[in-house]
């Protein structure tokens, strides 16, 4: 054995055969290094080949234990023969449990023999353990030695594909995505460096070359209390990620329409507004989308067909847009839509045009042919819009206006518009305000007939009772009630009012017969329980029904003549009469008093006007009135405000009249004074 001490270079082939022939794994070992390793330790650590090259003893025989002593003892540099066990790394990435015996060839000498074989009672039954244990785990494991994989377990080919015999070998930043290679490596040292574990998400390329989300955790590999390498666990995270994903888009879009929704919109008009700094040349716009009959299409054909609606609405302001464009909705049946790089406003009309034009095409809703027509207001960036929400804001002014103008249209924003558009919400103000202190009261404008001044009854009339005590009328607050909906709710308190009006007037004057008007809005005649409601308030309240008239405006009866004429037959089905209001505004045709179950036609103020002039107006009250009195219809004079149109309707035989010149609204205790009465007094009430 004298001639192992210079093995690679001076052992005879006689001693290297004998070495090579034993069934042990024998190695030579000088100053720490392994400098010689027989055949079967050769193949054992997967060397092919007689080469053997020295390498430290730490990397070949891990956790070195002298018999059951303390895995931190040292064997090497031992002057006594000492026996030990450990791990060896074996070929194919398996751990191979030894235990042997460490002997120095003299006492003098430098250089030592280690003799090992497997160990089949303790060593090797725990280094099966441990690679089951691996082996079951979800988690992919991979132990890195000197840059190169040394063993994987079966859930890193689950995850990436890679079997163990191709990955062990390789250098594990090939796995690595090379965008995040330098980051990532050295996040890893330097974690080790201090002394800890490295945790990271990031990506790894499966074989088949796909991104695999993981998160990963790369520990040291301690030997004899030096770091030797990695253990590096991997965490398939793809579904979480996907999750998370999900989440995300879910947030930062509406979940009916899939467009973009508030916030994501006002990120991208803030990112428009930063290259608008950067590029003089190229600006933005908002166009903001409201559309005009969506509340009556939900309430007449449910929530379900105004959900799909909406959807539709939002895949035709998608095709209306260009690519560079956003289309998003901001709540409600409220859009938007971000036009970027455009030098002018009418860049802006030619996309508000498009979409408008979208918009004016019937939908098909569940077999209904649906034009549901929309508002659009345009803003252009301008010097003075130094946050993007002042731009939505400015557009929402535009589309106010468009819709104030009576929808279907596109209004570009000026300054102008704004101030406009302020009175009106300040008017809102004033409302909501009358309506919270209950400010507004309900009187009673006389109706007589204009020959003998016989009380034929009364208009109910809504006043505002404004903090200093005096009346206005709340004609001005009533159209904007109506804009609001808010029409709906006061409509409905007033004609409960009246009707216990008339209750009270019939128990205390019993021999009166006269009538009570009230008027109804567009809004509150079409609303799907306005029958319901009427016959709850007859009931409850008492009031006669045959004394009670309810006025429609002729633009509420020609905007839908068919649905109208159904309402009106089942007014009449309540034993109530029915009037037109304002006939003559816009010329309506005289059918409606042929086809509709009509009582009164109530003559616009402008007709009433006319008969102290001469030319067509006058011609057509003349008719008005014949008209009236062949078909069995009261005609009533509204607006009466002179005595010679007082003569006039008299003369063309125009029964029922009112106005100032007969009597301003009353309330409550004149008005039932008036009752007691019977007869208008000679001077004009007030």
């Amino acid at each position: 054995m004298d001639d192992l001490n210079l093995p690679e270079n001076s052992e005879s082939a006689e001693q290297r055969a004998i070495l090579d022939g034993l069934p042990l794994l024998v190695f030579l070992e000088r100053e720490g290094k392994l400098v010689y390793a027989n055949a079967e330790a050769r193949r054992t650590l997967g060397d092919p080949g007689d080469a053997w090259a020295p390498r430290p003893v730490e990397d070949v025989l891990w956790g070195l234990l002298p018999g059951m002593a303390n895995p931190q003892t040292q064997i090497v540099g031992s002057i006594e023969s000492r026996s030990f066990h450990a791990t060896v790394p074996a070929r194919g990435g398996r751990l191979v449990g030894v235990e042997g015996t460490y002997s120095r060839l003299t006492p003098e000498s430098q250089d030592a023999v280690i003799v090992a074989l497997p160990s089949d009672r303790e060593q090797a039954p725990r280094t099966r353990l441990m690679e089951d244990v691996l082996g079951c785990i979800p988690e992919a494991v991979a132990i890195v030695h000197e840059n190169h994989i040394i063993f994987t377990n079966p859930s890193f080919t689950r995850i990436f594909g890679f079997s163990s015999e191709e990955a062990c070998g390789a250098d594990p930043r090939r796995f690595m995505v090379p965008e995040t290679r330098l980051h990532e490596i050295a996040m890893i040292e330097k974690s080790i460096e201090l002394g800890g574990n490295a945790a990271i998400e990031t990506v790894r390329i499966n074989k088949a070359g796909e991104m695999v989300d993981v998160s990963l955790v790369a520990a040291p590999l301690v030997v004899n209390s030096a770091v030797i390498g990695l253990v590096i666990t991997y965490r398939d995270i793809g579904e979480r990620k996907q999750v998370e994903a999900k989440l995300q888009h879910d947030a930062m879009h509406d979940l009916l329409t899939g467009l973009p929704n508030r916030a994501l919109f006002l990120d991208r008009l803030t990112q428009a507004f930063s290259r608008r700094a950067r590029r003089a040349d190229q600006s933005c716009g908002v166009l903001f989308v409201d559309l005009d009959r969506f509340k009556e299409i939900n309430d007449t054909l449910g929530h379900a067909a105004g959900d799909v609606l909406l959807v539709m609405v939002a895949e035709r302001l998608s095709s209306a847009i260009r690519p560079q464009d956003t289309a998003a909705r901001l709540g409600g049946d409220e859009f938007a839509i971000l036009v970027e790089n455009i030098s002018s406003i009418n860049d802006l009309e030619v996309v508000a045009n498009r979409a408008l034009a979208e918009m004016a095409r019937p939908f098909d809703v569940f077999g209904h042919a649906i034009i549901a027509g929309a508002s659009i207001g345009a803003a252009m960036a301008g010097s003075d819009h130094l946050a993007p929400e002042s731009l939505i804001r400015d557009a929402d002014f535009a589309m106010y206006s468009a819709k104030q103008g009576g929808g279907a249209q596109v209004e570009v924003f000026d300054k102008n518009l704004r101030i406009q558009v302020t009175n009106q919400q300040e008017r809102e103000r004033e409302l909501r305000q009358a309506l919270d202190k209950r400010e507004y009261e309900v009187w009673y404008q006389p109706i007589y007939r204009l020959k003998t001044g016989k009380l034929e009854g009364f208009e109910s009339q809504i006043l505002w009772r404004r903090p200093s005590g005096e009346m206005e009328s709340f004609r001005d607050m009533l159209l904007v009630a109506e804009e609001t909906g808010l029409s709906i709710s006061i409509g409905r308190e007033t004609v409960e009012t009246a009707c216990r009006q008339m209750r009270n007037w019939t128990v205390m004057l019993p021999q009166s017969d006269v009538t009570l008007t009230v008027d109804l809005t567009q809004k509150q005649f079409f609303h799907p329980d306005m029958i319901a409601q009427l016959k709850r308030i007859l009931a409850v309240t008492g009031a006669e029904p045959s004394r009670m008239m309810f006025e429609i405006s002729e633009t509420t009866l020609s905007e839908n003549p068919d649905a109208a004429a159904a309402i009106l037959n089942r007014m009449v089905d309540c034993n109530v009469r029915v009037a037109i209001d304002n006939f003559g505004s816009v010329m309506a045709p005289l059918n409606h008093l042929v086809r509709l179950p009509i009582d009164v036609v109530k003559l616009d103020s402008s007709l009433t006007a006319a008969a102290t002039a001469k030319g067509r107006k006058f011609a057509v009250l003349d008719s008005i009135i014949q008209i009236g009195r062949n078909l069995g219809v009261q005609v009533v004079a509204q607006g009466i405000e002179s005595p010679e149109q007082l003569e006039v309707l008299c003369r063309l035989g125009c029964e029922l009249g009112q106005g100032q010149l007969l009597s301003g609204p009353l309330d409550h205790a004149r008005a039932q004074e008036l009752v007691g009465r019977g007869f208008r007094a000679l001077t004009t009430q007030t």
